[in-house]
């Protein structure tokens, strides 16, 4: 998750070096892989200095400190174009290094733009999107002589979600725009300042300005004019005080980041879509994949159940069987099968989690086995050693149990598979508008199912085990929020196939002992049946559905999700389990986002 901090100030300052550090530091929350700052002299002299790393440590061996200027643009970056490094790190200088600027977001058509760039003989330094927009901005001013209008130009070239700041080296000014990412501008005594976040902000000045989507502003030391990125025309807009804490701006409201982070889905979701609809390496993936002889999906922990629930995405709609396995598992149970044409979809978070990284060991030393990744993290082992990879472009996730990754890699499973299907010719009805609702129904889903999910929260808190079932599609998603319960909430959980139930696992029922069911109408035949062997036995069902009066009436409790297609059903299922697990652990008295003994990134066999 990207972060940008810009500010001009009245007269040139000795500090500003280190006006920038603090500001950087205040954005580290939102998760980052390099940082670099930009200060511009009173005379127009840039000094930029960028690279991968921490931000003590860049500041510290790039002398950060040691800059001064009467305005400074500073960004701490998130990879998702062009690998973390120093070339690819911001700011960026435009081709002629008298503009320079950052950006926070993903522009989708950031290749596209680039090889135009090229063509047109500009000097195109890096492969990350944030140049991108800076070499577009300077394209058209060189046409205008007008920012304001090289920047509405700009936003025409732009696909994606993002937001920007932009100066020349010979006028005491900034540019910013949002659309699509956050961002906020503080008025002070002798400088105006603009942010991806309040955090920044906050310990300079309370006055903010809200900025919404679709608008620019050019601000200097002392006066600021938003107007319409479309048309031009002046916006006004009032400053206000804030009252945020430093802590609750940095949680965007927010009690918990893992709270926050099930509220970015339906953005990150979005913004994902957005990405592979402009890739020019899905066709890549989805060519090795018709190609190969045999497909292995594998991953640990969350993204695992996330494999589980690709198989049936890969089987009813590409006709494609497909292997989910626990990473841990693969060498001993099909190593050696492994031929030239196997492919292993590898699905990590991290990108470095060992026992995944483990199969791209075995595959190299064999020299057998096409590796993909499906990873959150540019520049990790997975994305370097995989043939070609996908990335979930999420931003880095804070708390520890995964929520929005878990979504994305549902959705890009999906995604994948009606891409495959299409490549085998196969009819794919209106799939890819299907892809489109997600994001909306993922927010309908957390606004209708909340009240309910902190209602059977509490009757969870003093639980000291639980059952989790699901049939056919939704098998990942029990597995997957009986995982979330245990996570967060310290309560044992098990998640588990419901027609595998009565073969063992029935005789633990009693009055009253609760058991939850994720499920869709398409499956009610089945599963009503499992239900009532929950019910005639005096347990507790709980369900999680569409609308479905047959499924209600076999049920205590009803979550009822929007009403969406059959292959929708997992990913708008898993969002009230994600809520369910949340109210636990919050009733509970446990902070979910550092729950016991666990760790983000696993690294260990």
């Amino acid at each position: 998750m990207c972060g940008i901090f810009a500010i001009v100030f009245d007269k040139e300052r000795e500090d500003m070096g280190q006006i920038l550090i603090e500001a950087a530091k205040k954005l580290m929350y939102r998760g980052y892989d390099s940082v670099g700052a930009a200060t511009i002299s009173s005379s127009g002299e840039i000094d930029l200095r960028k690279d991968k790393g921490k931000v003590e440590e860049v500041a510290s061996r790039l002398g950060f400190s040691e800059m001064k200027g009467i305005r400074g643009i500073t960004q701490l970056r998130w990879a998702t174009f062009g690998e973390p490094d120093e070339v690819n790190a911001q700011p960026h200088f435009a081709s002629e290094k008298d503009i320079v600027g950052a950006h926070n977001g993903n522009i989708v058509n950031c290749i596209q733009l680039r090889e135009k760039f090229i063509q047109e003989g500009k000097t195109v330094r890096s492969t990350n999107d944030g140049e991108m927009v800076i070499q577009a901005v300077e394209s058209h001013f060189r046409k205008e002589n007008d920012m304001g209008k090289a920047i509405i130009n700009t936003a025409k070239d732009l696909k994606g979600d993002y937001a920007f700041a932009i100066t020349r080296n010979s006028e005491n000014k900034f540019y910013t725009a949002k659309m699509g990412s956050s961002l906020f501008m503080g008025v002070g005594d002798g400088f105006i300042c603009c942010s991806s976040d309040l955090p920044s902000i906050l310990p300079l000045t309370r006055n903010i300005v809200y900025l919404k989507d679709g608008e620019f502003v050019e601000f200097d030391h002392s006066n600021f004019v938003i107007k319409d990125i479309k048309t031009g025309e002046v916006i006004e807009r009032d400053v206000e005080e804030s009252e945020v804490s430093i802590e609750s701006a940095e949680k965007g409201g927010f009690d918990h980041f893992m709270l926050k982070e099930i509220h970015e889905q339906p953005e990150k979701s979005r913004a994902m879509l957005n990405l592979l609809k402009q890739s020019p390496y899905l066709d890549k993936f989805c060519d090795e994949l018709k190609n190969a002889s045999q497909i292995f999906l594998v991953g640990c922990g969350t993204s695992y159940n996330s494999c589980l629930v690709g198989a049936y995405y890969f089987n009813k709609i590409a006709n494609t069987p497909v292997y989910p396995l626990l990473a841990s598992e693969f060498i001993e149970l099909y190593g050696n099968a492994v031929d030239e044409k196997t492919v292993i979809v590898c699905v990590s978070q991290s990108g470095e989690t060992k026992d995944v990284i483990n199969i791209v060991n075995y595959c190299e030393k064999i020299g057998r086995g096409i590796v993909l990744g499906v990873l959150n993290t540019l520049g990790s082992s997975l994305a370097h050693r995989s043939k070609v990879y996908l990335p979930l472009a999420c931003d880095p996730e804070i708390s520890v149990p995964a929520t929005k990754t878990f979504i994305n890699q549902l959705v890009l499973m999906f995604y994948v598979a009606v891409n495959l299907a299409e490549k085998k010719s196969l009819d794919i009805d209106d799939y890819y508008s299907l892809a489109d609702k997600i994001p909306e129904l993922i927010e309908e889903t957390m606004r209708v199912t909340n009240e309910k999910c902190k209602e059977v929260a509490k009757t969870f808190v003093n639980r000291k085990d639980l059952y989790y079932l699901g049939y056919g599609i939704n098998f990942g998603i029990a597995m997957e929020g009986a995982l979330k319960i245990k996570e967060v909430s310290y309560i044992h959980c098990e998640g588990m196939y419901s027609a595998e139930f009565k073969h063992g696992p029935l005789s633990i029922i009693e009055k009253g002992y609760p058991v939850v069911f994720a499920t869709n109408p398409d499956e009610a035949h089945m599963v009503i049946s499992h239900m009532n062997e929950i019910s005639c036995r005096d347990g507790k069902v709980i369900t999680v559905s569409q609308k479905n009066e047959d499924l209600a009436n076999y049920s205590s409790e009803y979550v009822e999700v929007p009403a969406s297609h059959y292959f929708l059903s997992p990913i708008l299922n898993v969002v009230p389990l994600q809520l369910i697990a949340y109210y636990t652990s919050i009733d509970k008295g446990i902070d979910p986002d550092f729950p016991r003994n666990l760790s983000k990134t696993l690294t260990v066999d």
